[in-house]
């Protein structure tokens, strides 16, 4: 019976896989298996498709670039590039709509809910908001990012993609986890991008080191620079206010500086007055939602009315004021060289036309006398011979003008002078903000005139008990000191500030020039709104604007609640 049972046992295990199967049955599986394994180490073939990035030519377009390096560089999923969203009008529901979605039906209803699910979770997704100039996905002016680390690698690749962009002017960058390290990454690729790049903003990327000051660099070419939540705090303040001036460097692009929402304190406040001191292209100012007490407010007040130089910027002016003089008296001599050279080959040339009419008059009249209107027409005819010898047949007028080198052998100096003229006033216009050198002899003065007009230590000052007081910073025209902590004993320092500038303005109607501050925003403050100062500084505000403070007031209170 146990034979019996274990012949059945036997036959029952033997449909069994793996078992009691033939030799030739685990040969076919093994051939499966080994077919099956080249199909596993199929995709190491594909190794040529990722290649180098630094081959990669750009387009110009920035969602193929960016996909295509990010690619070869190896990265299977990198953030879309897409188009920046705008704000929608509110969504009415119609009858219509209401009308045709059905709930009862449970296939569109799952497939409602399914494709809600997938646009929630598309908007969590790491993606490049763009803004293009206009339809053509060429033109980007502006790209944003929100919400995810960009690293070392990405910041290679924006390295690559980035510079073609000719039409690039901002970049935002939203809690993107920057740190010390990719900070300096990211301004070697602003270098890059400097073309057309003026407007950065930084803001929810606290650094440990506190480098913000590098953005605003001597060779710096961001006019807009926004540093909102990144817990700045004093000693960030102090670099920040060493980057605006010093007594020997000055930053000379940066239009405007927002440094709201950081926890800078009245020291901090101190060294961003500093900063403004010697600074004259800083136009708007934000330090709204600080911590700033009356000791800051007033230095910052201080500043904008005339102050008290220190001893080593008495020293500085003095050397600049030697240095200028100088100039001016070793360009002198060579003016009037110039000058006498002028008008000596002048007298030469007058000179000598005469001499050659006398000469023509004499060997016409003895021979035979002619008529005075044949003689004048022979006169002219010779003159115009003359000058088409000079100018040759065929040139254009410019090629008639003489060089330097035939200066000398030109018959009439009078063809360089207006030359000179209008090009010197050009390149003084020009010369104001760069040093454009038009002409060798003007270039001397586009460097001293670029000097007068940057450094402030030059402008006219005014001595009192033996001490020298400059008229103070009158090129800041928006100061924001929303919400921080400032009693009536700062906002004292602010009404005398303005007393004074409304004075200067005044007194300075008919001249052009800085004229002090437009919008001053002290609101929210450590003071009653009802407060006899802060209403008298709201009167003298309110001419000066071409829009009433007041409104501005309202809303930026509405806007901060």
């Amino acid at each position: 019976m146990s034979s019996e049972q274990s012949a059945p046992g036997s036959s029952l295990r033997a449909p069994r896989p793996g078992t009691q199967k033939s030799s030739g049955t685990v040969i076919k599986k093994g051939e499966r298996a080994a077919k099956e394994k080249p199909a596993t180490v199929l995709p190491p073939v594909g190794e040529e498709e990722p290649k180098n990035p630094e081959e990669y030519q750009c387009s110009g377009v920035l969602e193929i670039d960016f996909a295509e390096l990010c690619m070869r560089s190896g990265y299977t999923d990198f953030p879309k590039v897409v188009n920046r969203p705008r704000p929608h009008p509110p969504f009415v529901p119609s009858t219509s709509l209401s009308e045709k979605v059905t709930p009862e039906d449970p296939q569109l209803s799952g497939s409602c809910s399914l494709n809600s699910l997938e646009t929630k979770y598309v908007f969590f997704r790491p993606t490049i908001q763009v803004e293009l100039e206009q339809e053509d996905s060429k033109s980007v002016k502006e790209i944003y990012i929100r919400g995810w680390k960009v690293e070392e690698r990405i910041l290679g690749i924006f390295s690559k993609c980035l510079p073609p962009l000719t039409q690039l002017q901002a970049i935002n960058l939203w809690k993107v986890g920057l740190t010390d390290k990719t900070l300096t990454t990211f301004i070697d690729l602003l270098h890059l991008c400097s073309s057309t790049l003026r407007s950065v903003s930084l803001e929810g990327n606290p650094l440990l080191e506190q480098s913000y000051h590098k953005l605003m660099a001597s060779d710096s070419t961001i006019a807009h620079l926004s540093l909102r939540n990144n817990n700045i705090d004093d000693r960030g303040a102090q670099l920040l206010g060493q980057a605006l001036s010093t007594l020997h460097s000055c930053n000379r692009t940066l239009v405007s500086l927002n440094l709201g929402f950081n926890h800078i304190g009245d020291e901090g406040a101190g060294y961003i007055a500093d900063g403004l001191r010697l600074n004259r292209s800083l136009l708007w100012l934000s330090l709204a939602h600080n911590r700033i007490q009356d000791k800051g407010a007033l230095k910052l007040a201080e500043v904008l009315r005339p102050f008290e130089l220190t001893h080593t910027e008495v020293v500085e002016r003095r050397r600049l004021l030697l240095e200028k003089g100088t100039q001016e008296h070793s360009r002198s001599p060579s003016s009037s060289r110039h000058g006498d050279s002028k008008t000596d080959r002048e007298k030469s040339q007058t000179v000598g036309i005469s001499n050659s009419a006398l000469v023509d008059k004499t060997d016409k009249t003895q021979p035979m006398k002619t008529p005075k209107g044949l003689g004048k027409k022979k006169e002219k005819s010779w003159e115009l011979t003359k000058k088409e010898e000079r100018s040759g047949a065929g040139q254009s007028p410019t090629q008639g003008i003489p060089k330097k080198e035939d200066a000398t052998k030109a018959g009439k100096g009078k063809v360089i002078i207006p030359e000179q003229k209008p090009s010197r006033i050009k390149g003084i216009k020009i010369g104001s903000r760069e040093k454009r050198s038009i002409l060798p002899e003007s270039g001397q003065e586009l460097v001293v005139e670029a000097t007068e007009v940057i450094n402030p230590l030059l402008e006219p000052v005014e001595h009192r008990a033996g001490k020298v007081f400059m008229p103070g910073n009158k090129v800041l025209l928006h100061l924001n000191l929303l919400r921080n902590r400032i009693t009536e004993v700062g906002l004292e320092g602010f009404l005398a500030t303005m007393q004074h500038q409304v004075q200067f303005s005044k007194a300075k109607s008919v001249s052009k020039g800085p004229v002090g501050l437009l919008w001053l925003s002290l609101a929210k403050n450590c003071f009653a709104p009802q407060c006899p100062a802060y209403a008298k500084l709201q009167e003298l505000m309110l001419p000066r604007g071409p829009i009433k403070v007041k409104l501005r007031e309202d809303e930026a209170m509405a806007f901060f609640p």
